[in-house]
């Protein structure tokens, strides 16, 4: 039996959305993309995906592979997962490469929400006479890059906390250990979710306590995300393993103390002192300065300390946590929050997933709304 035309239009979007996922944990701070070129008569000729920030996006590599493989491309189709950019960044402008080439339609799965684009693709290719649909795959396009949308649209990166617990929802035991409560599948897992975030966030508690490098090593990685330290007083350690893999360190501080500053800097650090008025870091500007600084997607692996302040401020969108099967009593929580009076005070959220891993339970939950910019 053949396919209906809706069945075969399904089928080059998830192609397209699929090429978008292999390139995530490279794009940044870009968005991941994917595009699919089909000839007149229904044939791929062509795919690529977004190559690492300042290289070719996913519509001019799909060019290429056409061109590699000896198709013409005039009068082909450009499925691509988000719509083609119109402005001269790092790369040419990817809506005149393909009215350069002679595509004749083009179908986008979502319009770009940078300023700069936000529709100005979609008018660039109508105006040269290409014929534009919008829709298909835009709720899976639009997940695959929700930190560059929370980027572009509210300034802030979009925050996943990360935490391994108990099923009776320890941390860690009383005097500390918490090495390890989930398997090394959870852990790899954990690694990968790393791999695609585009900074990974902790505090001066957990650094100074398990001494953390917070790079990506369970997984193939193209880069290591940014590593990121909450540290009001510059107690960071000079000799500090979050200093040994690729990559920068920034830290944020309340202190001004010139000599600990300078010292750290000589280690490679930016030091950014942001305070709020008792005398901490003030987290919701570090979270407008990483929006500033391209951050997409921050992963926090922190301490119950930092967890419960950055879940206070509202500034946390997403959790990632792994149960395991195991039972340990009395020991450090998940989060530091206080005593509610009321369960209309709960903060509220959604499930958005909940899978085996190994012998662990992975749960993704958003707090209810978040999503919805």
């Amino acid at each position: 039996m053949t396919e209906g035309p809706n069945a075969k239009l399904s089928n080059v979007i998830n192609l397209a959305l699929q090429l978008a996922k292999q390139a995530q944990n490279q794009t940044s701070p870009n968005p991941a993309v994917g595009c699919v070129l089909v000839s007149s008569g229904g044939n791929v000729i062509g795919q690529g995906q977004t190559q690492a920030a300042g290289s070719a996006h996913a519509e001019v590599m799909a060019l290429r592979d056409a061109a590699s493989r000896g198709h013409a491309v005039a009068g082909a189709t450009a499925y691509v997962t988000l719509e083609p950019c119109s402005h001269q960044g790092r790369t040419g402008p990817c809506c005149e490469a393909l009215i350069a080439a002679g595509i004749a339609k083009v179908v986008a799965s979502i319009a770009d929400p940078n300023p700069l684009v936000s529709g100005q693709g979609f008018e660039r290719l109508r105006a040269a006479g290409i014929s534009v649909e919008v829709g298909p795959g835009a709720e899976a396009a639009r997940e695959l890059n929700i930190g560059f949308f929370s980027r572009m649209l509210r300034q802030t990166p979009w925050v996943r906390m990360k935490m391994a617990a108990s099923l009776d929802g320890s941390t860690a035991l009383a005097n500390g250990q918490s090495q390890w409560i989930t398997s090394l599948e959870a852990r790899t897992d954990g690694h990968a979710w790393r791999a695609r975030a585009s900074a990974v966030l902790t505090g001066i508690g957990t650094l100074l306590q398990d001494d953390p490098s917070l790079d990506v090593r369970l997984v193939e990685t193209r880069r290591q995300p940014h590593r990121i330290i909450i540290d009001s007083h510059l107690q960071t350690p000079l000799d500090a393993q979050i200093f040994k893999p690729d990559g920068q360190v920034w830290i944020y501080t309340a202190s001004t103390d010139a000599a600990k500053t300078r010292a750290l800097q000589s280690r490679g650090a930016s030091v950014t002192c942001l305070p709020d008025a008792g005398g901490k870091v003030d987290l919701a500007a570090v979270m407008h300065d990483l929006g500033q600084r391209q951050i997409n997607e921050l992963h926090v692996e922190a301490g119950f300390k930092l967890n419960g302040s950055l879940v206070r401020e509202g500034l946390v969108d997403e959790f990632l946590l792994y149960l395991a099967p195991k039972l340990l009593g009395p020991g450090q929580g998940m989060l530091n929050l206080p005593a509610l009076e009321s369960l209309a005070g709960a903060v509220p959220l959604e499930f958005i997933s909940a899978d085996r891993v190994g012998p662990d339970l992975r749960l993704v939950a958003r707090v209810e709304g978040r999503g919805t910019f």
